[in-house]
């Protein structure tokens, strides 16, 4: 694999992280993220082996946005009218992906992956060395990564609805939509674990091809989150309610954070979600929506899908996967109903699994990434290509 060659710059003094230009030399594989366009933005754009793609869904402020798609078949001015932003979305390709629009019905479409964070976390929790991993070992595959409601830069759209599990897998399955995409794997690590699962139960019925949805360290039900001396997710929510909106510097919400009990690791984390405010540096606020976050986290605890888990359309295949030190609470009764599923599996590919990850705290792809990476890689191993024909259903509309 050849290295990703990208050059920065930023038109806000070096401090804004989303408003930053890249330009990239052709890679082994392909980040698809958007850029800045504008009357000169030619240089701008993100150069990708045939094409040139400006993404317009993690829109800069101040900056005018839209997609731009050219190959050997179109002119370096056409330009494609940007959709309604539903979420803000990172795409990893591998090296054989061939972007192509979706109207031509008799070519196969390209397999994606679906990839969902926790509460308080981003798509780049994914993006960084996790996904573009997969991509180099996978290079027909590409893998999208979403910013949920009230997180990161989908934080700032206006979104229907009560803040919840349902509504949050409805606007991802919005947007795979929007997309064209055809996922035939879907994780979600923690509350995105939920949202696969509620992603895949909107759309239950007998599906025509194999759907793999993992479900990293939670559970279908009750949530038992923390023990004694361990980071409560509900607890750092409401303490992170009780600081500032606009903050003066990172260490000062970091120090704040580990004098309240929480641990280094976490705190450590929870500060990236600080950005600055301006070209100075000089104050930072939060990318995520706290009051929404809220919403989310309690709808979480809430949420019970253990009948879907059970009674699982043909199809759908479902994969739990346990973190060996996790902090969250694993009961004998969630063990014991989730091994009772997996006997109910069938040889159509529908069924429960349920895996465990030694050597991995709740944090399972930074802590392990290689366990990780080996017992995902069976989904990318075992499904085949397939079409979905108009006249069949699909589990995501093309």
């Amino acid at each position: 694999m050849s290295a990703v060659s990208c050059s920065t710059a930023s038109s806000s003094g070096g401090c804004g992280l989303r408003s930053q230009l890249k330009t990239c030399a052709l890679p082994a594989f392909t980040s698809l993220n958007f850029g800045r366009t504008g009357p000169n933005s030619q240089s701008d754009r993100l150069s990708i082996h045939r094409l040139e793609l400006v993404h317009g869904n993690r829109k800069a402020r101040g900056t005018t946005i839209c997609m731009t798609l050219v190959d050997e078949r179109q002119s370096t001015g056409q330009k494609v009218v940007d959709p309604p932003r539903i979420l803000a979305y990172d795409l990893v390709q591998g090296a054989l992906v061939k972007w192509t629009w979706k109207e031509d019905k008799s070519v196969p479409d390209t397999p994606a992956a679906v990839l969902l964070h926790g509460i308080l976390g981003s798509g780049k929790n994914w993006v960084s060395t996790f996904a573009r991993r997969l991509a180099h070992e996978f290079p027909n595959w590409q893998f999208l990564l979403v910013d949920l409601r009230c997180h990161g830069d989908s934080a700032s759209l206006k979104k229907r609805g009560p803040n919840s599990v349902a509504t949050t897998a409805s606007d991802v399955l919005k947007l795979v939509g929007q997309l064209r995409l055809t996922p035939r794997v879907l994780v979600g690590h923690s509350f995105g674990g939920k949202v696969v699962l509620s992603m895949v139960e909107q759309a239950a019925k007998p599906l025509p091809r194999p759907v793999r949805a993992w479900v990293l360290d939670a559970t279908p039900g009750k949530v038992r989150a923390g023990g004694d001396g361990e980071d409560h997710p509900r607890e750092l929510i409401s303490f992170l309610s009780t600081l500032p909106k606009v903050v003066s510097s990172k260490p000062e919400v970091l120090n704040a954070l580990i004098k309240e009990g929480f641990s280094n690791e976490v705190s450590q984390w929870v500060v990236t979600n600080l950005r600055p405010t301006g070209p100075s540096c000089s104050s930072f606020s939060w990318t995520f929506d706290l009051d929404g976050i809220s919403q989310l986290y309690q709808s979480y605890e809430e949420t019970n899908l253990w009948n879907f888990v059970e009674n699982l359309p043909r199809g759908v295949h479902v994969n739990f996967l346990k973190a060996e030190r996790s902090l969250h609470r694993w009961a004998l009764e969630d063990l014991q109903r989730i091994h009772a599923a997996e006997e109910l599996a069938s040889e159509e590919g529908g069924g429960v699994e349920m895996h465990v990850l030694e050597d991995a705290g709740h944090w399972v792809h930074t802590d392990n990434p290689d366990g990780l990476f080996r017992i995902l890689s069976s989904s990318f191993q075992v499904l085949r290509a397939w079409r979905c024909k108009r006249s069949t259903f699909c589990l995501f509309p093309v």
